[in-house]
């Protein structure tokens, strides 16, 4: 007997009379149709179901076969529905050939025919004929009634447990038809029971797959043995090209009835143990590319590259405003306003986001996003749900994605440390699977790894931010007007990811003229480190006042910093830290008049110092130690600078590069400093781009200063007889002094100081005795210098008192006083504000 020609589609040998006749017959109606929407193949159960023969119908558009008034709306939805996709199945109402309308389940692939260039696609679905009539059927004894008799509960119980079981069971027929699939067979799948049934497994999953697994079914019933395979079908298998693998253990296993005839097969697919490892395995991948970087914006780039495509096929990322943070999501109510961190999608170019990174989006009160924030949970969402249907009645960006296909959603919050700081969205469309509780499980560990990550990220943003007006708040806004230098800073902040750190400068003038300039350096980052930066500048501001030396400023800056490292100790009487506080500073005191710098470091890199023929080098002072070691030595020296030197004092970020050794560092630095330019502001540009390549590591104080030299002119200087008629002739100098420099009007108060602070000289210090005078800028300075170290105080004089109301007055006539000490003696000076009768002010050349 010759069988019938092969249907388009079938597979020989698999339509032969199976080894048991089933109880209803079912053949598998199969049509081609080309990408025009031609017929190109016609099998036998398709001319069975429509009365086609293959001459009337191939080579005819296949929308002939549709009911008239739903065949270009299935025709449209099909187009939709299929686009970019390998696989389509849906309900349509076909058109018998005698009239009559048809409702027909449709499972359709595209393929590509062997030899073939062109793809088709391969329409299938399963015709049964109706079964024989009850009269015809075997009739059973009441006994074999009562056996088949079950108690309805264990009856539901059984049904129950196979839709509802973990595994993926199907049953299929002796004729390898499908019978029945629980709810893991048809999430595998993406195929409804309904829409599987009645057809193969080569036929729902024409893969090699599905052809191995069908093939040891029919052994199964050959032999009645059971079979075993190493893996499952996946969505990938089922059509879906770009569907997430999924290997489990399958075991093919025959069924027999109460006489032990085979009846049928089943499949059971174990999911679990492979499953548990593919999702360790992709956390442990997820995890090594999550929280590379405190950077938030990059942190949740992570958390969507690392979901796409694995687990969605698009994924964003909105934070909530970092001050709405701690309020708490249940405290939010009507619209969420968030902004697009990061998003990710399968598609190159991705028509679903309405919103860009960067921009913000609003959610409203009953939109999942919004509900996931109250709740503080992950949820799963399908586009047919009620929540996403009203939703998307409500907004416009919602609506829009069913258009886009997306059929399933996942919205988890991102939460750390009991911090709400925003959520993550999650969706397939392309992909026809929808999401899984264990996909939201997975999602939910995801996007724990990243909200921790971001939360840390802020955390740390929040501290540099805190430390960062801290310490701009405690390093000098201007720099004060003073005569003796010209001077220009910079202090340029190091990398994000290092923090900021304690570097510190400071101008400070001092008496006669003077300035001292300050740089300093807290080792470590952070608030800690600025504030002990703002307590040490602090420090060394009141110490200067005092007109120390630079080496007892140090001095007695060393055991302050001793003082705060055991403040900061821990309860295990363990500094904080390597050491406790580390601290560097260079000290340096510039005299105008005699031009002579005096300078004293603890730890600091030495200055630089270029003359004005270009001459450059490092100053050799003393290497004392960082500050906070205690009982050792700071030692002083002076130099004496030519007018016009520039002196450069700097941290050592700026000679710490990454790429280059120190002594091409300090090559570079010279090469600018010795660069001719008009203003210091220049020579601090040229210095920082010759020496970085890079944002620095830690931050970098510059700070260049021009020496000026006071005119021999404005300085007068008289010593002075140990005798209390010197102090007329002292008054008498002054005047005329006053008279030289036009400040004739000042005469008056300034003869009073003089005769004040020379006759303490004389009544209360050590010949030699000397006076000078030096007028700068608006400032006029009387200093009387004697041998006795014997500092004066001044204190209120009682009625009957004859002395001690000198320095009282001399407080109250002058701006400021004070005294310093030298190595030969004393000295007390007074200063007062002039306004000069010429218009040449400075004195300066």
């Amino acid at each position: 007997m010759e069988h019938p020609p092969t249907p388009p589609g079938e597979r020989p040998g698999e339509a032969d009379a199976p080894l048991e006749p089933p109880r209803t017959a079912t053949v598998t109606a199969t049509a081609t149709v080309d990408e025009h929407g031609i017929v190109t193949g016609w099998g036998e159960g398709a001319q069975r179901l429509l009365g086609y023969e293959p001459s009337q119908i191939i080579g005819r558009p296949a929308t002939r076969l549709l009911a008239d008034d739903t065949g270009e709306a299935a025709r449209r939805a099909a187009g939709h529905q299929t686009a970019g996709k390998d696989r389509w199945n849906g309900t349509a109402v076909l058109r018998h050939q005698d009239g009559r309308r048809l409702e027909q389940h449709l499972l359709a692939h595209r393929r590509t025919p062997t030899g073939g260039a062109a793809t088709e696609w391969l329409l299938l679905c399963a015709v049964t004929s109706p079964p024989p009539h009850p009269e015809n059927r075997p009739q059973s004894t009441p006994g074999e009634r009562g056996q088949e008799e079950e108690p309805g509960g264990l009856k539901e119980l059984k049904e129950w447990a196979f839709a509802q079981s973990p595994c993926i069971l199907a049953v299929f027929g002796t004729d390898l038809r499908l019978i029945a699939a629980n709810t893991g067979m048809e999430r595998a799948l993406s195929l409804t029971e309904t829409e599987m049934r009645g057809l193969r497994l080569a036929d729902i999953a024409p893969h090699p797959r599905g052809e191995e697994i069908q093939a040891r079914m029919r052994q199964v019933l050959q032999d009645g043995e059971p079979q075993w395979t190493e893996s499952f079908l996946s969505t990938a298998h089922a059509g879906c090209a770009d569907g997430p693998e999924s290997g489990r253990p399958v075991s093919l296993t025959a069924l027999r009835d109460e006489a032990g005839r085979l009846q049928g097969v089943c499949l059971t697919a174990y999911q679990g143990h492979e499953e548990h490892t593919q999702r360790e395995r992709m956390l442990l991948e997820a995890g090594a590319r999550i929280d590379t970087t405190p950077d938030i914006a990059r942190t949740a780039q992570e958390l969507t590259d690392a979901a796409v495509p694995r687990l969605a096929d698009f994924a964003a990322v909105d934070l909530l405003p970092a001050r709405g943070e701690e309020a708490g999501a249940t405290a939010m109510a009507g619209p969420i306003t968030m902004r697009r961190a990061a998003m990710r999608s399968v598609l190159e170019t991705s028509p679903e986001p309405p919103v860009a990174v960067g921009e913000s989006s609003t959610y409203l009160a009953l939109s999942p996003v919004a509900e996931c924030l109250a709740k503080n949970r992950g949820a799963l969402y399908e586009m047919t749900g009620p929540t996403l249907a009203r939703w998307a009645g409500e907004d416009p960006g919602a609506a829009r994605m069913s258009q886009w296909g997306t059929h399933s959603l996942m919205v988890v919050p991102l939460r750390a440390r009991d911090t709400t700081l925003g959520t993550a969205l999650f969706s397939r469309h392309h992909n026809p699977t929808p999401f899984t509780p264990l996909d939201l499980q997975l999602a939910e560990e995801l996007t724990a790894r990243a909200a921790l990550s971001i939360h840390n990220a802020r955390r740390h943003t929040r501290e540099r931010t805190t430390a960062m007006t801290l310490q701009r708040s405690l390093l000098p806004r201007t720099l004060p007007e003073q005569a003796a230098l010209e001077i220009a800073s910079r202090y340029l902040p190091a990398d994000p990811l290092a923090g900021v750190s304690g570097d510190w400068f400071d101008v400070i003038p001092l008496s006669g003229a003077r300035v001292a300039l300050v740089v300093g350096d807290v080792v470590g980052h952070g608030i800690r480190a600025s504030a002990t930066m703002g307590r040490l500048r602090t420090a060394v501001s009141t110490l200067a006042d005092v007109d120390l030396p630079p080496d007892e400023l140090l001095t007695h800056l060393d055991d302050l910093v001793i003082r705060l490292s055991a403040d900061e100790a821990t309860p295990e009487g363990a500094p904080e830290g390597a050491g406790g506080i580390g601290v560097t500073c260079l000290y340096a005191v510039y005299d105008p008049v005699t031009r002579r710098c005096t300078l004293a470091r603890a730890g600091h890199p030495p200055p630089a110092v270029v003359t004005p023929d270009a001459a450059a080098y490092l100053l050799d002072v003393p290497a004392g130690p960082p500050l906070g070691l205690g009982g050792l030595p700071f030692e002083a020296t002076e130099t004496e600078l030519p007018e016009g030197s520039l002196l450069a004092l700097y941290t050592d970020g700026l000679l710490e590069p990454r790429d280059h050794d120190i002594d091409e560092a300090l090559d570079n630095m010279f090469a600018a400093l010795v660069r001719p330019t008009h203003t210091l502001d220049t020579v601090c540009d040229h210095v920082l781009t010759a020496t970085l390549t890079h944002r620095p590591d830690d931050d970098i104080v510059l700070l260049i200063a021009r020496t000026r030299a006071l005119s021999a002119d404005r300085v007068a200087t008289w010593d002075l007889q140990p005798h209390p008629a010197a102090v007329a002739h002292a008054r008498q100098n002054a005047t005329a002094q006053l008279t030289t420099w036009e400040l004739t009007h000042a005469a008056f108060i300034t003869e009073l100081i003089v005769s004040e602070l020379v006759t303490n000289a004389i009544r209360y210090g050590k010949p030699p005795v000397q006076l000078r005078m030096i007028h700068h800028n608006t400032t006029l300075i009387c200093e009387v210098s004697d041998t006795s170290s014997t500092s004066p105080h001044m204190r209120r004089a009682r009625v009957y008192d004859e002395g001690g109301r000198g320095l009282l007055l001399v407080a109250q006539l002058a701006d400021r006083w004070g005294t310093r000490h030298t190595p030969t003696g004393k000295t007390i000076w007074a200063e007062q504000t002039v306004t000069p009768d010429s218009e040449d002010l400075t004195g300066l050349r």
